[in-house]
């Protein structure tokens, strides 16, 4: 089977929006103005958050994925599922038809988190709700010379990744040794943003360094393609976050907390999540401390 190597589109930095009412800090690694050309990804958020957070709201039409960069992060929703992650563990929640639910620094202290939001096409838009907490202890890893990929989603060299998906996504966290040198296998219908967390990294061709997006385009016609990662030379290792996934090629339109197709669409989620559509607003209490 030929492997076609991919190239880079585009490279982008981080956009600083500072703190807010809810968070200490953000920045915005991928805006949800042009879709079309991030699809089927929408955002990419960055928060540093004590108190108050992210208290309950609702979703609908789209998937949250968010990784905890440090810190510890406190979860529920009102299916019930409640929670604590820690350093590099993932929660991967299907928002489907609806659910409410709220992200919180632990005994309001600190999160440092990742959050993307993944599209869906508009025939599981209204799917059932699903949460998934992928801790990193339990995730599979695989070794490479100089090289660890941190599997959360997809196949890589026959191990697939824990995560559950609506629509066909890979993902990793992919670790590289200075100067060393990486061929990372993606599906080539897939488009890519590799996003790096920390270090500098040569991906096809193209300097991008801590705080910087490169995206991707897919190689509809090769089955398999591999992009180029090499670490910068220095002292420390350098990570990249790795996604891709399938274009799903349809209308966009976001509300808020809703993504659907239409604007009707977004109406009708208010009108439903107001009418108690989605459920009550939880009465949980916090965790305990420990």
């Amino acid at each position: 089977m030929d492997t076609a190597q991919r190239t880079i589109a585009r490279v982008e930095t981080k956009t600083h929006l500072g703190p807010d009412a809810q968070v200490d800090d953000k920045y915005v690694i991928i805006e949800p103005t042009r879709p079309e050309l991030t699809d089927p990804f929408l955002v990419l958020s960055e928060d540093w958050f004590s108190s108050p957070g992210f208290e309950w709201h609702p979703h609908r039409g789209l998937e949250t994925v968010t990784m905890v960069v440090d810190g510890v992060l406190e979860h529920g929703d009102n299916a019930g599922n409640a929670g604590a992650l820690t350093t590099g563990d993932v929660q991967w929640m299907t928002a489907g038809r609806g659910i409410i639910h709220r992200e919180l620094a632990f005994r309001d202290e600190r999160a440092h988190t990742l959050q993307l939001w993944v599209n869906l096409p508009g025939k599981r838009k209204l799917t059932g709700t699903r949460y998934q907490d992928l801790l990193a202890a339990r995730r599979p890893v695989i070794e490479r010379d100089g090289a660890r990929i941190d599997l959360i989603a997809g196949e890589v060299d026959g191990v697939t990744g824990p995560a559950v998906n609506e629509w066909p996504i890979s993902g990793a966290i992919i670790t590289v040794e200075p100067g060393r040198r990486l061929e990372h296998l993606l599906p080539g219908r897939d488009r890519a943003f590799l996003y790096v967390m920390d270090g500098r990294f040569t991906i096809a061709g193209r300097a991008v360094r801590a705080g910087q997006i490169a995206w991707s385009d897919p190689v509809p016609d090769a089955p398999v393609s591999s992009i180029a990662l090499e670490a910068g030379d220095g002292d420390g290792r350098s990570t990249v976050m790795v996604y891709s996934g399938q274009p799903i090629r349809e209308p966009v339109a976001i509300g808020g907390p809703f993504v659907m197709n239409t604007r009707v669409e977004i109406t009708k989620a208010f009108q439903d999540f107001h009418a108690g559509e989605f459920g009550d607003i939880p009465r949980q209490a916090r965790l305990k401390y420990r």
